[in-house]
């Protein structure tokens, strides 16, 4: 498959983004103070408490919320308070802490043992080809974030994928829209296989994952061709990939594993909305572009971003010099921001 592969380094955050035949598929975050308890890192923690109903232990960590693994094998004999050496599977999400699995018994308080990768080696894994910076790998990073926290999705040729998370499941709807050209049947069949290929990568944009229910559109599916289909579509997610039948009301089902928390939880706060810090981080990334060489730049914003920008500014005046300067309008929504020449 043809990769690309992007870092945008912008001040206060880095984002990393890889682009599959031309479409953005994955978004990688990093932020000052992000939790150093990524996927594949190792720690050893204190067991806090041990739920035998449940057959969980559950570990106190050197950074952010306790972490959980299942009792089973060695550990089923551990006791509260004990030392132990573990593995990140899972990042932490919404009230859920981070996933783990048990290397072996440990001595000393809780501590990292290695070190999270950086952007770039992360990014490395995907494909070998050069990473691309500057105001390209800009460009496609705020394509790859309005992307990731869309929830309707156009497709080629007219139809539409409408994704939406809730507690218990990922939700996908395909609609045939303003899709034309082919007998009824037919349409909504190669619709259903191209919207399958395109949830898989959209799925992994936005780091969702778990229960995966897909609405197919028509009636009378080929279920093994949209198995083979959603069997290629998901490779790079395998192992841990489990499809299900598709039901008598045409929705296909399968499980994701879990590896990171989503993109919408990196980018948003509890009301769904873009947050106050990732508002601050568009603003100074506007104030940069609009400088260019040698301008001077007056910024406006709400308040609550203004707050969040200035706490920032210096790692913006370290890049751009002192030659801007951000100021309150509270008749600004959060979302609204004004920039002139200074």
């Amino acid at each position: 498959m043809s990769r690309t592969l992007f870092l945008d380094d912008a001040p206060g955050e880095r984002r990393g983004v890889v682009l599959l035949h031309g479409l953005p598929e994955r978004l990688l975050i990093a932020r000052a103070g992000d939790s150093a308890l990524a996927p594949g890192i190792r720690a050893v923690g204190r067991v806090r408490r041990i739920e035998r109903g449940q057959r969980l232990a559950f570990v106190e960590l050197p950074d952010g919320p306790d972490g959980a693994f299942a009792l089973s094998g060695e550990a089923a004999d551990l006791t509260e308070g004990a030392r132990v050496e573990v593995t990140v599977a899972s990042a932490a999400h919404a009230e859920k802490g981070p996933g783990l699995r048990l290397i072996g018994p440990a001595e000393g308080a809780p501590r990292m043992l290695t070190a999270p990768p950086l952007l770039e080696a992360q990014l490395g894994a995907f494909s070998d080809t050069d990473i691309i910076t500057g105001p390209r790998a800009r460009a496609v990073a705020d394509e790859a974030e309005d992307e990731a926290l869309a929830t309707t999705h156009r497709l080629q040729g007219g139809g539409r994928l409408h994704i939406e998370s809730t507690h218990a499941l990922v939700a996908i709807d395909v609609d045939i829209a303003d899709a034309r050209g082919a007998e009824p049947r037919r349409l909504a069949a190669n619709l259903n296989a191209l919207a399958i290929g395109h949830a898989a990568r959209l799925l992994r944009l936005k780091q969702l994952s778990g229960l995966i229910a897909i609405d197919l559109a028509g009636k009378g599916h080929d279920g093994a061709r949209l198995l083979e289909a959603a069997r290629a579509g998901f490779a790079p997610d395998q192992p841990g990939v489990v499809f299900g039948p598709i039901s008598r009301f045409g929705v296909m089902e399968m499980s994701l594993p879990r590896h990171a928390a989503p993109v919408r939880e990196r980018l948003c706060g509890a009301d769904g909305a873009p947050s106050v810090l990732t508002w601050a981080l568009r603003l100074l990334r506007a104030i940069e572009r609009a400088a260019g060489p040698g301008d001077f730049i007056k910024a406006f914003a709400p308040p609550e971003v203004v707050h969040e920008a200035q706490r920032l500014a210096p790692q913006l005046v370290a890049r751009i010099g002192a030659r801007f300067t951000v100021e309150c309008d509270p008749a600004l929504p959060r979302s609204g921001s004004r920039i002139a020449p200074k």
